[in-house]
């Protein structure tokens, strides 16, 4: 492959990763005044010329029939790559058993993701200090508080001011009214003294900064052509290249940071995918966003006689603690809500309710065979899209038909299904990490990415926990059980990384022992270097990771400006 300077001039800052984190540090650096070159592995992505969210599910490929990249998902979900990327494998050592989403394209996940936005909270940044179990964060939830209310403001966030332990209050926008369905769980947690309340999701139930609200077309995952749910090639990219300081090359496949011999990142060097030439640029800062993943393989692939084990790796940690949540689902069958009339279920492309952790009270502690949380979210009734085999297994219910006996059963039947999955939070074990597998190589000759996984007792026993409630809300709301797990299937637990909130393979701390980052996520051993994804988590609470992403970049991208100035990072 050629070798070239792409310019010889450095850019103030170039940020690698145009998703949640690194979109969010461009957002903030370029309004700062910086130069910032944004470099993307995957293609460009226009929401409004590109999103599929009017697509009927028949039209879709072999009729939607699941895929290995997609499997699981929608098939026209705004997301260009998945579980498996052609060219560009991972490997799980004996016994781990790991899955990778990625997406290859402009804003990366941010285009697909569910828009659940929850808050922190202080329990889930100082966990050791309440439960002995794992580690403390070096930055406590109030200091990161001022950036999830600029975050909430900016991208809209509709919700419900609670009090409820451990689950902040935030910068809402009306949350929409309940389904039918919806309303049905309520009453039934209710009765078990379970909360139920509006969810937090950043879909725009008002309009806000020229963008409209929500007509609930309930594709979110999709992404929206109007704008009107949070992605951030809409919400942040195109406010920062309106500054005019920021220049964004796709198809930049980033295979190593240079470093200068006195250590400090000088650029990166990136494969143009189209031509396939070895191209170099010049940097005075550097922003990782890749995804924590990806960030931790940059960082091990980057080796110099300076930084002989990766950079920012005198320690030996970085790839170590990798987490993702803890899920287990049960899906119910209610036959009150077979033969409907036809009702509005108009709504957003997800729940408009779900159940925090009631679980903090000190009898609960003390009785729990774990030490920390999960909520409950909940889908079904008729406020989706049918989708392939919606109602595979109607004989079960129907006692078989034929025909239009069969079609009218079925049109009885479908919006009788409730969905319940658990998202919990996780202890950090050293058993978990991502390494370089130094046999095998991507398509563009970098080392990829072997993965080790497991989870721990308190994790298994906490998906035993959601197993055994969800069945109890199943029955109490007056449904049957159809779906669920047992011992044997260890409680549902779900596979590592299946969440797709993978998280702390660089994390931030105190004492460059123990840790990658300090408490800015600026790398210990390298000054110039900080990390804006999902990689500095410390722990990972049952909270969606993308809003803590984004206020961690925020903060982060404050700190960078404020020592540009100082002349603290040259």
């Amino acid at each position: 492959m050629a070798q070239l300077f792409s310019n010889s001039k450095p850019y103030d800052v170039i940020i690698v990763g145009s998703g949640a984190g690194g979109a969010m540090a461009a957002y903030v650096l370029t309004r700062a005044g910086a130069k910032c070159l944004m470099l993307e592995a995957g293609g460009w992505y226009d929401a409004a010329r590109d999103s599929k969210w009017l697509e009927w599910v028949y039209d879709a490929p072999h009729r939607a029939a699941p895929g290995p990249a997609k499997d699981g998902f929608d098939s026209f979900l705004a997301a260009v790559g998945g579980w498996e990327v052609p060219g560009e494998p991972y490997t799980s050592a004996p016994g781990a058993d790991w899955m990778w989403f990625r997406a290859r394209m402009l804003g990366g996940r941010t285009n697909s993701w569910g828009r659940i936005s929850l808050r922190m909270g202080p329990y889930d940044f100082k966990p050791y200090s309440r439960d002995g179990k794992g580690f403390d964060w070096p930055i406590s939830y109030d200091d990161l508080a001022p950036y999830y209310d600029r975050v909430e403001e900016l991208i809209g966030v509709f919700g419900s001011v609670e009090d409820i332990v451990n689950l902040p209050n935030g910068k809402f926008l009306p949350p929409p009214v309940p389904r039918c369905y919806e309303l049905l769980v309520q009453k039934a947690c209710r009765k078990l003294g379970i909360p139920c309340i509006p969810s937090r999701l950043a879909i725009l139930t008002r309009p806000l900064n020229g963008r409209p609200h929500c007509h609930y077309v309930h594709q979110c995952g999709r992404c929206c052509r109007l704008g009107s749910n949070f992605s951030s090639p809409v919400v942040l990219l195109i406010p920062a290249r309106t500054t005019g300081n920021l220049e964004i090359r796709n198809n930049a496949m980033v295979r190593e940071v240079i470093t200068g011999p006195d250590g400090l990142v000088t650029g990166v060097s990136y494969i143009d995918k189209k031509s396939r030439q070895e191209v170099q640029v010049r940097g005075k800062v550097l922003v990782l966003a890749a995804s924590s993943c990806e960030t931790a393989r940059l960082l091990l692939n980057s080796r110099s006689g300076r930084h002989q084990n990766g950079l920012a790796n005198s320690n030996g940690m970085v790839g170590k603690y990798l987490m993702d949540t803890v899920m287990s689902d049960v899906t119910g069958f209610f036959p009150q809500m077979m033969g409907l009339p036809p009702h509005n279920e108009d709504g957003v492309g997800g729940m408009h309710l779900y159940m925090p952790w009631w679980g903090y009270q000190k009898q609960f502690r003390h009785e729990s065979p774990f030490s920390r949380g999960y909520h409950i979210e909940f889908g079904g009734g008729r406020a989706g899209m049918p989708h392939p085999g919606v109602l595979s297994g109607t004989q079960n219910y129907l006692g078989g038909g034929y025909g239009e006996t069969l079609k009218e059963g079925c049109r009885k039947l479908y919006g009788s299904f409730i969905g319940f999955h658990g998202r919990g939070a996780v202890v950090p074990n050293a058993e978990s990490y991502c390494e370089i597998d130094t046999n095998i190589l991507d398509q563009w000759g970098i080392p990829t990415l072997k993965f080790h996984f497991k989870w721990g007792d308190e994790e298994i026993q906490m998906a035993r926990h959601m197993q055994q409630t969800f069945q109890e809300i199943v029955e109490t709301a007056g449904g049957k059980v159809v779906q669920s797990a047992g011992a044997e299937e260890r409680w549902g637990i779900s596979r590592g990384g299946q969440g797709i909130h993978e998280v702390g393979t660089v994390r931030m701390g105190e004492d460059p022992k123990t840790s990658v980052l300090n408490p800015h996520c600026q790398a210990w051993d390298c000054k110039n270097l900080f990390v804006a994804d999902g990689g500095p988590f410390v722990s990972l609470g049952d909270k969606n990771p993308t809003l803590t992403i984004m206020a961690l970049a925020w903060r982060t991208s404050g700190f960078i400006a404020d020592q540009v100035r100082q002349g603290n990072l040259g």
